[in-house]
């Protein structure tokens, strides 16, 4: 029988592609399903979920998360270490934490008392002007005190940190600095070198370098400012003289009621910043 006589049923039938037999696991995989039958829900499920797939925005979310909570739980662990510290402090040392937190408060009210009253003194002068200049000359006498350009004196304690393991570093000294600035400190010295705001510690050899000047233990420090906010400042349970123990080192605290400092910083003129007023 011609091709032309043949059944169209047969000749559609004789032209359609044989069926693609399914594609099986690859060798060494098993499907976990028989050929042939339908995917239960739970393996679609899993289908579904693994591998994963991640889009990049997922990727940035998921990280900025681990990170929020990597910073809490450090911050809930630091919270945690400072109340435990306190929690296992003897009476006195809570007494002495009280009274330090006492004596920044009453020094601050201090402060805002006297700003009140020279604002009340040159409001009611009668010669305003005089007593305008009265008061700048003594806020450039306090001001030259703080930058280091004027000696000064008065009462206040000396702390000397003896380092014969050669253990105290840049960092420890500085965290005695801060602890008397914040203890009600007025004028700092450390063997021979004036500490101002801009003081700069780090660590040089055996020793360490303040402003670039390098010193060597025992570290000396004269402080004027109140004795009785200083020396306790420092002895608080988990600060400055404990820190410096620790590393083996030896500190000596000694109320004064007269601590020199004269070592002198040449005033700096900026190079930027001018008087708003110019």
């Amino acid at each position: 029988m011609s091709e032309q006589n043949e059944q169209p049923e047969n000749r559609l039938r004789r032209e359609l592609p044989a069926e693609v037999p399914p594609v099986g696991p690859e060798p060494g995989e098993t499907s976990g399903e028989k050929p042939g039958e339908p995917l239960t829900g739970r393996q679609r499920l899993v289908k579904g979920l693994w591998p994963p797939r991640f889009t990049r925005a997922q990727l940035i979310v998921a990280v900025l998360l681990f990170g929020l909570g990597f910073g809490l739980a450090v911050q809930v662990a630091s919270n945690s270490d400072t109340d435990s510290a306190l929690r296992g402090a003897r009476q006195e040392d809570l007494v002495r934490i009280l009274d330090e937190l006492d004596s920044r408060t009453q020094r601050l009210e201090d402060e805002k008392q006297g700003l009140e009253k020279q604002r009340s003194e040159l409001q009611s002068s009668s010669d305003q002007a005089a007593e305008a200049r009265k008061q700048t000359a003594e806020k450039e006498r306090q001001l030259g005190i703080l930058a280091g350009t004027v000696a000064a004196q008065g009462p206040g304690i000396t702390m000397t940190v003896a380092d014969t393991k050669g253990t105290v570093k840049a960092d420890m000294l500085l965290d005695a600095v801060q602890e008397l600035r914040a203890a009600g400190a007025e004028a700092i010295q450390l063997n021979g070198v004036r500490v101002v705001a801009n003081t700069y510690f780090s660590d040089s050899g055996n020793g360490v370098s303040v402003d670039g000047n390098k010193i060597n233990a025992p570290y000396r420090f004269q402080v004027i400012g109140k004795p009785e906010d200083l020396e306790p400042a420092l002895n608080i349970p988990g600060g400055v003289v404990q820190t410096l123990e620790k590393e083996q080192a030896t500190v000596t605290v000694e109320r004064s009621g007269k601590i020199v400092v004269d070592a002198l910083r040449q005033a700096k003129q900026p190079d930027y910043a001018r008087s708003s007023s110019q």
